[in-house]
This record gives structure tokens, C-alpha cells and sequence, in this order.
């Protein structure tokens, strides 16, 4: 139905940059609700960024004004770039999507259907 691969991730010094890539493929990749999550070991994964589709976005607090949600629509491609990256900053970072439009709460795992493997991002000097 959804198929979701993330690249992008890497190692990178604090107040570096890095710009994640999901591409999506499947029967109900339809450039709707998509979002971006990061996970550390120990902890629940959290929200970082998210997009409907008419395009409003939405960021966690601890990203504002340094993470930019943004998607190619023609390519079903789904990015974040990242500025100003911190070591707190450092984790698994999943692409999400729903398979509809819009949901209520985007920046909240339980409203995603369908994820992709992850990829790594660590930010240290």
C-alpha cells in the first residue's frame, strides 16, 4: 500500500546541516498527511515535523525555525532539512504516512499507518 525509505542520515558536527529524503511508492502514496519522526534508545519516538496535503506544517517546539518540512510532489519525495543541528538532535529519524489527506494531530505517531526503516542521525564534535 505505502512503501517508505528514508536516506540522508549521517554524522555531522554541531551547527552543521543535513537534509533528510523519504521516498514513497505504493497504491496510497497520494502526497497526503506525512510526517517526520526521531527515536533515541530508551525513549518514545516523537514528532519532529509534519505535512498535509494542502501543505500546512507543523514542528515540535525543540526544531522550530531550524527544521524545514517541504515534499516534491511529482517524485513522492518527502524532505527535511535540518540547520543549526544540535547533540540533542541525535536519533533514528522515520518517515511517516497515513494514506489520507490530513489528520487531527500530526505531530502524534498513532495517526501514521505506515513507516520506513529509518536512518541515523548524529550530531557530535
Amino acid at each position: 500500500q505505502v512503501q517508505l525509505v528514508e536516506s540522508g542520515g549521517d554524522s555531522v558536527q554541531p551547527g552543521g546541516s543535513l537534509t533528510l529524503s523519504c521516498e514513497c511508492s505504493g497504491s496510497r502514496c497520494i502526497n497526503g498527511a506525512q510526517g517526520w519522526f526521531r527515536q533515541v534508545p530508551g525513549k518514545l519516538r516523537e514528532g519532529v515535523a509534519a505535512l498535509d496535503g494542502v501543505g500546512s506544517t507543523r514542528y515540535a517546539d525543540s526544531v522550530k525555525g531550524r527544521f524545514t518540512i517541504s515534499r516534491d510532489n511529482a517524485k513522492k519525495i518527502l524532505f527535511l532539512q535540518m540547520n543549526s543541528l544540535k547533540p540533542e538532535d541525535t536519533a533514528m529519524y522515520y518517515c511517516a504516512a497515513r494514506g489520507i489527506q490530513w489528520v487531527s494531530r500530526p505531530l502524534e505517531k498513532s495517526e501514521y499507518y505506515f513507516w520506513g526503516q529509518g536512518t541515523q542521525v548524529t550530531v557530535s564534535s
